[in-house]
């Protein structure tokens, strides 16, 4: 199911993190999948078990997957808190643009210059 495309200037690691972010908030691996040892993703997508360990790690903090020991690693089923934890956060920040007056246009553009020039990743 996940591949990683050698051309793509995006790290490794990072492909497969957001092809599982985008896996679990389409459903297509909905709470409580199992994902692929390290080591048995690793060897599958020819890549040093470090960079899947990288973006299993990340997937974690981000609460996206839960890791279980020898259990393994599983979607969470909070998979979409990050997705929450940004909504909240939006909400805060423009209620503390208008509490502090700052035009619509100006706090845009702080956002858009916090995410790299405005793109999404």
């Amino acid at each position: 199911m996940l591949q990683i495309d050698p051309q793509d200037p995006t790290p490794p690691f990072e492909q497969i993190r957001a092809a599982i972010v985008a896996a679990a908030a389409e459903g297509i691996m909905p709470a409580g999948t199992r994902l692929p040892t390290v080591r048995g993703l690793a060897a599958e997508l020819g890549l040093a078990a470090g960079t899947v360990a990288k973006a299993y790690r990340q997937l974690e903090t981000d609460g996206v997957i839960e890791t279980h020991g020898r259990s393994g690693s599983v979607i969470a089923a909070r998979a979409d808190s990050a997705r929450q934890q940004i909504e909240l956060a939006a909400r805060e920040f423009a209620q503390r643009v208008g509490r502090v007056g700052m035009d619509r246009e100006e706090a845009l553009a702080l956002v858009a210059a916090a995410l790299g020039g405005g793109g999404t990743r």
